[in-house]
Formats: structure tokens, sequence, C-alpha cells
């Protein structure tokens, strides 16, 4: 059977280099002194405790703990530089600036300046010359390509580029010239799935709790202070189980994002990301690894799988 495109760049994410142009991401920074005092007291990571060159990942949340978004943070040494999924940049933005005033800060819009390349892989590093980039994830530091100044950014399955918005086709170029070949968003997208990696928007919304999402881990501190939605993040990891999970399904079929989850005749969540006969799905708890659900008019069907 001949195999797809995506099937195709796929392969050369795992044994090559992909491009992605991804500048279309809503993009932001914070200046000043007290820049990192005020954003560690609205997100759920520690960013008081960032060095330049490192960075996090984070979330924004109501008072009651629902988010309202997730956003990349790096201390690139001269600013904070965050970037959002480009539906959550206003929520961001109107959050930052209705909670700044009184704050040594400034905000700086970043999204039509800066452009956004993401090399995947294991020739990623190479490609963007970032061997010497520590691995741990949101690491960054500044460099050039072909003479053209970018930050480079470790990320989980590469490296990131931001530079000018106006040399980013030459950038794209330069790096195609050192062996990076362009694939598709949906080839990316399966890897994230792959990976276990919910995306706000397809897989978690406004009615999510980072714990459900699997996001504990990698996105909130529990030992820094407080900061916006805390109680309801706390009281949940320490007292309480949540009632519903991140998984991961493999599906009998075709499926659309939205659909229907049913536990007999239960409904037990809806369908997140669907990448080929993989997707992503925050359930019920009942909903365990090794259930078989409904999808949709009941044709597909999906087995709960374990993440990480």
């Amino acid at each position: 059977m001949p195999k797809t495109e995506v099937q195709t760049e796929q392969e050369i994410l795992r044994s090559g280099c992909g491009l992605l142009d991804r500048s279309e991401r809503g993009k932001l920074a914070l200046t000043g002194p007290e820049a990192k005092a005020f954003l560690h007291g609205q997100v759920t990571n520690d960013v008081e405790g960032l060095q330049p060159g490192d960075g996090c990942y984070a979330a924004f949340l109501t008072h009651k703990g629902k988010m309202q978004g997730d956003l990349r943070i790096l201390d690139t040494g001269e600013e904070l530089w965050l970037d959002t999924e480009r539906a959550t940049l206003q929520a961001l933005f109107t959050m930052i600036n209705r909670y700044k005033l009184g704050s040594d800060l400034e905000l700086h819009k970043r999204t039509l300046q800066q452009g956004l390349l993401s090399l995947i892989g294991p020739e990623a590093r190479t490609i963007a010359g970032a061997d010497d980039l520590p691995e741990r994830e949101h690491s960054n530091a500044r460099g050039e390509v072909d003479g053209i100044p970018v930050l480079l950014i470790a990320t989980d399955v590469g490296v990131d580029l931001l530079c000018e918005a106006e040399r980013t086709e030459q950038l794209a170029e330069a790096v195609r010239a050192r062996g990076a070949r362009d694939v598709s968003h949906d080839a990316a997208e399966a890897l994230r799935v792959e990976r276990g990696r919910p995306r706000f928007g397809l897989d978690m919304d406004d009615n999510t709790i980072p714990q459900e999402a699997g996001l504990n881990e990698r996105a909130v501190s529990f030992t820094k202070g407080c900061y916006i939605g805390q109680e309801t993040v706390a009281r949940l990891h320490y007292r309480g189980k949540p009632n519903r999970h991140l998984r991961g399904l493999r599906l009998s079929g075709p499926a659309e994002p939205g659909a229907e989850l049913r536990l007999g005749e239960k409904v037990v969540g809806r369908l997140g990301t669907v990448a080929d006969d993989r997707a992503l799905a925050i359930v019920r708890r009942e909903a365990e690894p090794g259930a078989t659900l409904s999808v949709g008019d009941g044709e597909t069907t999906a087995e709960v799988l374990e993440l990480g």
C-alpha cells in the first residue's frame, strides 16, 4: 500500500529535519525591572526563578482555576518573551494590561514583528547550528544562521528559530539549503499526538483545570508564591482526584474532532486532536486505559491508552 504524504513527512520528522513556519503564533514581550515579579504572580509556573537563557511552559487561569490559555516564557536576558496560541493572544494581552497597572514594566507586541520557524527531528540542532544549545526544553541563546540573527530555542522535538519577520523566508531558504525539508501542519500535529502533548483550543479549553490535561509536571510550580487560580489547582493536587484525565486513543476508523465519546451509554468526553488512527481527549476517569469507547454515531470505536 503506497505511503500517504503525511506518512512520508513523519519519516522525515523521525530521521531527518522537518521545517514548519509557526509565525502565526501570538507573540509578546515584557521588559522592565518588575516584569518577572509581575508575571510570576499571574501564571502557574516559576518565572522569578528563571535565569537568562532559561524558559518555562505555563498556563494562565481564571480565579476558579480554569485555563484561559497556555504560553511559553523565555528569559532572553533582555526581556521576557512570550508566545501563545493565536486564539488566546488577546486574552493574554488583556490579562497583562489589566493587572500591570502600578508595575514598572512595559508590554510589547511582537506577533507581526517576528517570524518563528520550527525545525523538527534528530537533525534539527545540526542544521540550526545549535549543537551547543542546552538540551533542556525552553533553553535559548542568540545565534546566527548564514548571517541572519536568530534566537535559538530548544523544544521537545528540535529547535525553534525566532527572527525578524521580514527575514523569515530568507531564514527558511537557509535551513532548506542545509537539509531541512518542508513538512505539513498535519505531520507535526501527528507527532504531537504521538507524544501526548495537548493543545489549547483542541484538546483543552476554558473548562479545563491544568491537572486534567496532565500539565502539572510541565506547567505548574507548587513551591512558588500565589498566582491567580492557585487555590483550586493546589487543592485538587493535594486533596482530590480529578474527574477527568488526558488520554490517548487508538481509533478503529475515521472520526472528527469534537465527536462524543461514550462508555456504554454514558458520555465521558469529546474527541480532541485526530491524527490518522490516533487521537487525544480529556475523558472522565471511569474511561480507564484498556476501555473501548464508542465515537460519534458508533461506527468507530476508540481504545483508551495511557500516556507517558
